[in-house]
């Protein structure tokens, strides 16, 4: 059998097993499981090392429209070239439908922006934010046909939150075409009403931002999520939950048989709202939403790792730069947590933070570890067995580890386009030292040798009725 390379002499790591073998790689794919494999053009070495499936990460903006004035850090080219430096193989953005826009007037827009600029493979979700009588009865049916198949709908922000009558809409053709439909879950009037009791009484810096979040309005918003979920008879994945309240209500949900998933994020398990409380504007660097809660639910939302209630772990890579008036220092934020622009970058440490604080300190095992970084993105969002595991057949999407590496996180590690990363100073044992996308290495020991373009764009299948993970 020819190979174009041979992994050789690594530990093999799938969501299900582990073993010792040799990967043989040809035109792009898995072609080979084994010993003596014989010899290719390449041999990549990773004796001690970890071969696992190249991360997906199926939560991340890049290039999105962010308000007037403000303008996100990352386009494609650097949010996935830091995407790779992480260990990723495949990102899934998310295409924002504007008000009074058509959902394929965005996408052609969308694809623009990343057509030729990728180093890892991309597909998109669409936010549905416009879901008009053409929207939801022409375009969207048809989108999913086309591969387009899962969407977000938010229950806050202004010009995004929909109506309870809207998101019942939406999950209704959600439940029709079988595409996987993601809630973004936090109460938008309790938001408001807390934000303007705030303001007058001059609690504007960026760390009342969390006070103007807490957790019931969380737990209510995902609460009701699922309520409407239950009503429609339609999957549901709850993004980004922070906190046990929340995270129980997921619980309970799927203890009764409701097909509710759940996403939980690096800033869950290692900030706190703390972080948010610092002098000057430098809390700004950490709001984001829902914020960072305490360590009561750092440990819930470990909890809720360990107990398979989250289902995959996602960075929410949403990144401005600090120091920039079109950043995190934009002068209306100045004059209020209200217009700090939203978001923090996290694509690149990702799973360096799960491996060290999930694998390395015993809160989860390794094939934990490639479920909720690869495996389960790939089933639940109609990827899998192309993507997100080590077989015979699937791409040859690979993140060779160096389990025993130890650095600190620092943000020239991250090769982003933000100009800061919410996690300096963490001590990290664990770090991907090669990342090879459909065959071809895109980062080699901290250095960029892949070229811009080859990552390409992934229509994607439904996920299974039967979906299990």
């Amino acid at each position: 059998m020819r190979f174009d390379t041979i992994i050789r002499g690594g530990t093999v790591v799938t969501a299900a097993d582990t073993f010792c073998c040799d990967v043989g790689i040809a035109d792009g794919k898995i072609t080979a499981l084994g010993n003596d494999l014989g010899t290719a053009a390449t041999i990549i070495d990773a004796t001690g090392r970890l071969v696992l499936p190249g991360g997906i990460d199926s939560h991340v903006h890049f290039a999105q429209p962010s308000g007037d004035g403000i303008v996100m850090a990352d386009g494609f080219a650097t949010g996935t070239r830091s995407a790779a430096f992480g260990g990723n193989t495949t990102v899934l953005p998310f295409c924002l439908q504007e008000k009074g826009q058509t959902l394929r007037e965005a996408l052609k827009k969308y694809h623009a922006l990343a057509d030729g600029e990728c180093h890892v493979d991309v597909s998109f979700h669409l936010i549905i934010s416009d879901p008009t009588e053409h929207v939801l009865g022409q375009e969207l049916p048809a989108l999913v046909e086309d591969g387009y198949t899962s969407m977000k709908v938010f229950m806050t922000y202004e010009g995004l939150a929909l109506s309870d009558r809207e998101l019942l809409e939406t999950m209704s053709v959600a439940r029709e075409t079988g595409a996987m439909l993601m809630v973004h879950a936090e109460n938008f009037d309790a938001i408001k009403f807390l934000t303007d009791r705030l303001e007058r009484g001059g609690n504007i810096a960026p760390r009342f931002h969390a006070t103007s979040r807490p957790i019931p309005v969380e737990r209510e918003a995902t609460h009701r999520a699922i309520s409407l979920s239950e009503l429609v008879d339609v999957p549901i994945m709850i993004v980004h939950v922070s906190n046990r309240e929340a995270m129980e209500e997921i619980r309970r949900a799927q203890r009764r048989g409701l097909k509710v998933l759940g996403e939980t994020c690096p800033q869950y398990l290692v900030l706190t709202e703390k972080d948010l409380d610092q002098l000057n504007m430098e809390g700004a660097k950490y709001v984001c939403s829902p914020p960072p809660r305490d360590e009561a639910s750092q440990k819930a939302c470990w909890e809720g790792l360990q107990q398979k209630v989250f289902s995959v772990f996602s960075s929410d890579h949403c990144p401005f730069r600090y120091d920039d008036p079109q950043g995190k220092l934009a002068p209306k934020g100045r004059t209020s947590f209200r217009w700090v622009p939203n978001g923090i970058p996290g694509v690149a440490t990702r799973l360096p933070i799960l491996f060290s604080e999930g694998v390395v300190k015993g809160r989860i095992d390794l094939n934990s570890f490639v479920a909720f970084s690869a495996t389960n993105h790939a089933k639940i969002y109609g990827l899998y067995p192309r993507k997100g595991t080590i077989a015979v057949g699937s791409d040859a999407d690979v993140a060779i580890w160096d389990p025993e590496r130890k650095l600190t996180i620092r943000h020239d590690l991250i090769h982003d386009g933000s100009d800061y990363t919410p996690y300096e100073g963490i001590e990290i044992t664990g770090w991907p030292v090669l990342t090879m996308v459909r065959g071809r290495v895109v980062v080699d020991d901290g250095k960029l040798v892949g070229a811009k373009g080859h990552g390409t764009y992934l229509p994607r299948n439904k996920p299974p009725k039967n979906l299990a993970v």
